[in-house]
């Protein structure tokens, strides 16, 4: 019987066993997974080049069918490791405007919502480190 995730695993050049590790990995490991870009003005401030997704955090997708919009994080899938965008949906066939989920790493972050006081606190411990 084989294991669906392992602590012990470093690496591998297979895309296989990575896309293996990425999905069977516990959720405290698949949040810093949910990582996108942030924008240049964002990079000069915080000193970091990226930083976990949340609801609320202002976005431009840079790929993709919806490529050049911009909105704000609807909804968070960790297990799923997607994003929902407010103004990306797709039409069903019956007709229906259903959310669009996207990948993190099709995101620039754009304006990050600070209103959690955790969170900046950690960003102004980037810019001081770095």
């Amino acid at each position: 019987m084989s294991k669906d995730f392992s602590k012990n695993w470093i690496s591998s050049v297979s895309p296989k066993k990575q896309r293996k590790y990425r999905k069977n990995a516990p959720l405290h490991l698949k949040r810093p997974m949910l990582s996108a870009h942030l924008s240049k003005e964002l990079r000069n401030i915080y000193k970091t080049r990226n930083v976990p997704v949340r609801k609320g955090d202002g976005v431009l997708i840079m790929r993709g069918k919806f490529k050049g919009t911009e909105g704000k994080v609807d909804k968070v899938y960790t297990k799923q490791s997607k994003v929902t965008v407010d103004s990306v949906k797709r039409t069903t066939k019956k007709g229906n405007k259903v959310p669009f989920k996207l990948r993190p790493s099709a995101l620039l972050v754009k304006e990050l919502n600070t209103t959690d006081g955790w969170r900046t606190d950690k960003l102004k411990i980037y810019g001081k480190t770095r």
